[in-house]
């Protein structure tokens, strides 16, 4: 029994040993290196800059009450943190911009999709597209407001406004763009058109489909945010907008640094899927 178990597990124990070159080892542990050293930098600049902006301050350089300072933020973070107020505006706005993304992204794609299948829906729509995407979409603000109501659908809308149409133009470009020779090769082998798309065009626009994510990220934010300047009563950009009302501007920067976190983790998120592909 005991042999049996060890020849069924073995397999799994055993990893194929692979004998890599010496230049081989150095090139990768140099590669390494390398990376490692522009993370360092990366993270030495950010230690400079909060740490200049402290002492400009302290030695008067700087007028805190216009441009605050780390050590305010910092105390600013702990009043939030001791109301119970801290996470929920974070949580507010983190959850209206997930789903924003998430909702803009599927949407948008759908629609390039459908587009991409019916070359006469395609010239019917590319003004209207054309017109949508040039629009300013703070202008429909007050229309958002009236139809949707002062909450967090609203928020939502606006969101998906600010990403839905760049991510339909720049899929359907994508979709377009593919190889007309694979196409054509395809269609000789009776392949039917769902086909096409599954087998061709979505593999061959998988790169666009992440950068386009990468996009996303930043614009769910802007469209979050802009959505809690007209309308919201808790989040951070609700947070933004109230301290600069009652000029607590240590708020301000604080809600800043704090989206600017946020907006970093999701793109780190994006990145990661984007590596995962890559492999």
């Amino acid at each position: 029994m005991k042999n049996l178990f060890n020849k069924i597990f073995s397999r799994f124990k055993k990893k194929k040993q692979i004998n890599y070159s010496k230049e081989h080892k150095l090139y990768v542990k140099k590669l390494t290196t390398e990376k490692w050293i522009i993370r360092l930098i990366q993270i030495l600049i950010l230690v400079v800059f909060f740490v200049l902006w402290e002492l400009l301050t302290r030695w008067g350089a700087l007028d805190p009450f216009f441009i605050s300072s780390p050590s305010r933020m910092i105390e600013t973070l702990k009043s939030l943190y001791a109301s119970g107020e801290l996470f929920t505006h974070i949580g507010t706005t983190l959850y209206e911009t997930v789903v924003g993304f998430v909702l803009a992204t599927g949407i948008g794609y759908v629609l390039a999709v459908l587009l991409w299948l019916s070359e006469r829906l395609r010239k019917i729509f590319d003004p209207y597209i054309v017109v949508l995407n040039s629009l300013p979409k703070i202008a429909l603000g007050p229309l958002i407001i009236i139809w949707f109501g002062a909450g967090t659908t609203a928020i939502i809308v606006m969101c998906i406004l600010i990403c839905v149409i760049i991510t339909t133009l720049s899929m359907l470009g994508s979709f377009l763009a593919c190889d007309k020779e694979k196409i054509l090769l395809m269609q000789s082998m009776n392949a039917k058109k769902y086909q096409i798309f599954f087998k061709l065009i979505v593999p061959n626009s998988m790169p666009d489909f992440i950068s386009i994510l990468k996009i996303n990220v930043g614009m769910s934010w802007v469209g979050t945010i802009m959505g809690e300047y007209l309308v919201s009563k808790a989040g951070l950009g609700y947070l933004i907008v109230y301290g600069g009302t009652v000029f607590k501007l240590d708020l301000v920067m604080t809600s800043t640094l704090l989206l600017c976190i946020l907006a970093s983790g999701m793109y780190f998120i994006v990145s990661r899927i984007e590596a995962r592909f890559k492999r």
